[in-house]
């Protein structure tokens, strides 16, 4: 049987949200007792069929979809991207030793390649373990996360990866890398996906496969998954 990790966060009410996105609501839309209790007003019991959501596209563990990188990309809408970018073998680097607000640089790339023997081939998505989360999540400093240099990320779009992934809420440093990296994804036609969970139980153990498929919103900017890294 193979070993399947799950790398998303729970949605709920009231989690974290990047900056001014729409925050998460959840309620009760239907239950079993109005279904089933023919006209019964405020029954006793209230058990819930059906939940109504409110959420943005980028809620949670998500994807970005290309034209999210940049107005030149209007056309590339969630919808439009090919489902192969979101089902390939994938690898996650060891970048924990990075602290608040640091720049992940090439080299720092490179040294987390060598250090367990791995390589990068074209269509991978790439994981990136920094502890952020299990470090910051929900605190005051979970906006504060480690993320890409531009050139870092560059340096990863010219391996013809299909996507990179980081526990934090943006993929570069808010303020510093975090709208370049957006602009280098959407110019070398790769994506990222954020707000990972789980990464530490990936790292030392090489290659596996990567799902992390989209809902098809028509026109949309990006979606929440439910990722997961397979070893078989």
């Amino acid at each position: 049987m193979p070993e399947i990790i799950d790398l998303s966060q729970d949605i709920y009410q009231g989690m974290p949200v990047f900056k001014d996105l729409p925050q998460v609501k959840i309620s009760v839309h239907n239950t079993h007792e109005a279904w089933d209790s023919d006209g019964i007003v405020n029954p006793e019991t209230q058990t819930v069929a059906v939940h109504k959501l409110e959420l943005g596209e980028h809620t949670g563990t998500h994807v970005d979809a290309i034209n999210h990188m940049a107005k030149q990309y209007k056309g590339q809408s969630i919808d439009t991207m090919p489902l192969s970018m979101f089902y390939t073998e994938g690898i996650c680097l060891n970048l924990s030793h990075k602290n608040f607000n640091e720049l992940i640089e090439v080299s720092d790339l490179i040294d987390a390649l060598n250090s367990h023997n791995l390589n990068i081939k074209p269509n991978d998505t790439i994981l990136i373990y920094t502890n952020h989360y299990r470090n910051a999540f929900n605190t005051s400093n979970w906006p504060k996360g480690p993320g890409l240099s531009a050139k870092a990320a560059r340096w990863l779009g010219e391996q013809k990866i299909a996507a990179f992934g980081v526990e934090t809420m943006s993929p570069g440093v808010s303020g510093i890398s975090n709208k370049e990296v957006h602009y280098i994804c959407g110019e070398l036609g790769f994506t990222h996906y954020e707000n990972m969970v789980n990464l530490h139980q990936l790292i030392g153990r090489g290659r596996f496969k990567f799902i992390g498929l989209p809902l098809k919103i028509k026109g949309g900017t990006g979606s929440p998954v439910r990722a997961v890294a397979v070893f078989e």
